[in-house]
């Protein structure tokens, strides 16, 4: 059997792994593409059938998981979850979209069983509209009831990211629909 390296746009530690055939490298931000293989991922464009980067947001009081994603690859990758609140969680945020440079933001928007809004609705709601006052990016909403319960059914080790995880997955499941 012969093994493939990652490529040398690769984290270090994926490089030194050998895996056969696919490429281990992570979702890496925009500015830092090192690699011809890579850079098809990231391509800038609109609604035009190219790709589109997003980035997701669990919307938490005290925590909010972040998650990226792709309309190419159509799925998402858990990134980190922010314990701030207030002005403290925006700067993260901005420092992770400066990184990132998304294309457009999704936010998850917790509502009843019924689908009966609530306080963390309105909430949530709010931070989308900061989030798009504040970036100018166009900003998505997502239904993300049962996402936390999925995530910890999962076994995820941070499950704020991967509540973001599984919005953003959602998301990029009604693209064939409704293109961004």
């Amino acid at each position: 059997m012969r093994f493939r390296r990652a490529c040398r746009g690769a984290p270090p530690a994926a490089r030194q792994s050998r895996l056969r055939g696919v490429c281990s490298v992570r979702p890496w931000p925009a500015n830092r593409v090192r690699c011809a293989r890579h850079r098809a991922l990231t391509v800038r464009s609109g609604p035009s059938g190219q790709v589109v980067s997003f980035l997701a947001f669990d919307f938490g009081t005290k925590r909010t998981g972040v998650a990226t994603g792709n309309s190419l690859l159509r799925c998402a990758t858990a990134l980190t979850t922010i314990a701030a609140e207030g002005e403290a969680r925006l700067q993260r945020i901005a420092t992770l979209v400066a990184e990132w440079q998304p294309d457009a933001l999704v936010v998850g928007v917790p509502v009843h069983p019924d689908g009966a809004p609530h306080d963390n609705t309105r909430r949530a709601q709010r931070f989308g509209r900061q989030l798009h006052g504040r970036f100018r990016l166009p900003v998505h909403e997502v239904d993300e009831r049962y996402s936390t319960t999925e995530a910890t059914a999962s076994g995820a080790a941070d499950v704020d990211a991967a509540s973001a995880a599984i919005i953003l997955d959602q998301y990029l499941r009604t693209l064939d629909d409704h293109p961004p």
